[in-house]
C-alpha cells in the first residue's frame, strides 16, 4: 500500500513538474511581431474563415468539386504530393539506421520531425476534403473495412507511420522533458521501429499511386501506365531527399545559432551525398519514363499541347536536375546542388498535379480549376507546419546538441559491441584446440 502511495505521488509530483515546464515553455523564444508572423497570422485567420465556411454549408460553398472531379487541389498537393515530399524521412533512416551511414546522423531527426509533421497535417488536411469528417474513423474501428480497397491499405499504413515516426523522433522529446529512462527505452525500440516504418513507406508510397490504376479512362495516355505504383515510389526517394536538402539549406541560415558544430561543418559534405542518391534515383525513374513511353507507342501525342506539357516535365524537371546534381557532385558544387533540389520539388508537384488533376479528365468540356479559397486553405496548412516545425526546433535538440546525460547513454551503448563473426568462429577453433 506504501508502495503504491509513494508511486502514486511520484507520478502526481513528476506531472506537477512537467506541467510547470510546458507552461515555460510555450513563452515565445524571439521577436513576436516580425513580417513572417503578421502575414502567418493573416494566412491563417482567412482559412479559419473559409474553413468555418466549409464545415456549416458544405464544400460546395469553398471548393470547385463536381461528381466528374470530386478530388482537387486539398487532396492533389497536401496529401499526394506532400507524402512525397516526406520520403526523406523513410530513405534517411534507412540510410543512417541500416546501412549505418552515420554520415547522415546529424540530419537524421530533423528529417523525421518533417516527416511526422508532414503526415500529420497533410493527412489532417485529408478531413477538409471528406463530406462526412467524422467517416474518417471507420477504416480503424471495423466499420466497413473495405480490406480489398487501396484506401484502405493507404488510411492504415497512414496511421501506422505517423506512429513509427512519433516512436523515432520521442528521444529528442525526452531529451527536452528530461525523461532519462523514457528515452533509453524509446531509443531501444528506434531499429525495430525503422523498419517496420520503411516497410510502410514503400508500400503506401506506392499506393497512392496504385489508386490511379482504376482511373485508366480519365486519365492522360502520358501519364497513364500500369507501373505507376513503382514511379510513384522511386520519385518519393528524390522528391524527400531533394526537400531534406532544400530545408537544410534554409536551416543553416535561419537556425544558425541552434546549429552544433557537428551539424555546421557536415553540411556541404550532407548535401553532395544526397545530391548523388538524387541523381541515381532520377535517372532510374528516367530510364523507366522512356521503356514505358516506348512500349506504349505513344510517339504521336508528344507532338499535341499534352505532349508538349509532359516534354517540359521530363526534360525540364526530370532530365536537366539530373545532370545538375551529377556535375555538381563531380565538381563539388553545393550551389547547383540546391538548384537541382529546387527544379526536382517543382517537378515533383508538376507531376502529382498531372496524374491527379491536369492530365486527370483532360478531355472533358468542363474542366476543373480550383477556387481561391482552396489555394488559401492550401497555403494555411503549409503555414502552420512552418509555425510548428519552428517553436519545435527552436527547443528541442533538433539541431544542437543532445544534453550531457544523453550523450553518456549513447556512449554506454556504443561500448556494448557485438562480437563480429571472424572474431567468434577464431575463438571457437581455439576453444576446441
Amino acid at each position: 500500500m506504501k508502495k503504491k502511495t509513494k508511486s502514486f505521488s511520484l507520478l502526481a509530483s513528476e506531472l506537477k513538474r512537467f506541467l510547470i515546464f510546458f507552461v515555460g515553455e510555450l513563452k515565445p523564444k524571439g521577436k513576436i511581431f516580425t513580417p513572417f508572423n503578421f502575414i502567418a497570422s493573416l494566412i491563417l485567420f482567412g482559412a479559419a474563415i473559409i474553413l468555418t465556411i466549409r464545415f456549416i454549408k458544405g464544400l460546395g460553398a469553398v471548393a470547385n468539386f463536381s461528381q466528374d472531379q470530386p478530388w482537387g487541389l486539398w487532396i492533389s498537393f497536401n496529401v499526394i504530393t506532400g507524402v512525397a515530399f516526406a520520403g526523406g524521412a523513410y530513405v534517411l533512416t534507412f540510410m543512417v539506421y541500416i546501412m549505418r551511414l552515420k554520415k547522415y546522423h546529424p540530419i537524421i531527426r530533423v528529417t523525421v520531425l518533417n516527416g511526422f509533421l508532414a503526415y500529420v497535417f497533410y493527412g489532417g488536411a485529408l478531413l477538409l476534403d471528406l463530406g462526412r469528417p467524422w467517416n474518417v474513423i471507420n477504416p480503424i474501428i471495423g466499420n466497413s473495412f473495405g480490406v480489398s480497397s487501396v484506401m484502405f491499405l493507404v488510411a492504415w499504413h497512414f496511421m501506422l507511420y505517423m506512429l513509427a515516426e512519433f516512436i523515432e523522433f520521442s528521444p529528442a522529446v525526452a531529451e527536452w522533458i528530461g525523461w532519462q529512462r523514457i528515452r533509453k527505452v524509446m531509443v531501444s525500440l528506434t531499429l525495430g521501429v525503422v523498419i517496420f516504418g520503411i516497410t510502410l513507406s514503400t508500400l503506401h508510397q506506392s499506393g497512392l499511386g496504385a489508386l490511379f490504376l482504376m482511373a485508366k479512362s480519365k486519365i492522360h495516355p502520358l501519364w497513364y501506365s500500369e507501373f505507376i505504383p513503382l514511379l510513384f515510389f522511386i520519385s518519393s526517394i528524390f522528391a524527400g531527399l531533394s526537400m531534406v536538402i532544400f530545408e537544410r539549406s534554409i536551416s543553416q541560415k535561419v537556425f544558425k545559432q541552434r546549429i552544433s558544430p557537428e551539424h555546421y561543418l557536415s553540411h556541404n559534405s550532407i548535401l553532395l551525398g544526397l545530391g548523388k542518391v538524387c541523381a541515381g534515383t532520377m535517372f532510374v525513374y528516367l530510364f523507366l519514363k522512356i521503356l514505358i513511353l516506348v512500349h506504349g507507342q505513344h510517339y504521336a501525342l508528344l507532338n499535341t499541347p499534352m505532349g508538349y506539357w509532359y516534354l517540359t516535365e521530363m526534360i525540364g524537371f526530370v532530365l536537366i536536375p539530373g545532370i545538375m546534381f551529377t556535375q555538381s557532385v563531380r565538381k563539388e558544387n553545393v550551389f547547383f546542388i540546391k538548384i537541382g533540389a529546387i527544379l526536382t520539388m517543382v517537378g515533383i508537384i508538376m507531376n502529382r498535379l498531372n496524374v491527379s488533376i491536369i492530365a486527370f479528365n483532360w478531355n472533358v468540356p468542363e474542366r476543373y480549376f480550383p477556387s481561391w479559397m482552396e489555394f488559401e486553405v492550401t497555403v494555411a496548412v503549409i503555414v502552420i507546419q512552418i509555425l510548428v516545425f519552428r517553436w519545435i526546433v527552436n527547443r528541442m535538440p533538433i539541431l544542437s546538441e543532445s544534453p550531457l546525460w544523453a550523450l553518456d547513454q549513447e556512449d554506454a551503448r556504443e561500448k556494448i559491441k557485438p562480437i563480429k563473426i571472424e572474431e567468434e568462429k577464431e575463438r571457437w577453433k581455439v576453444s576446441i584446440m
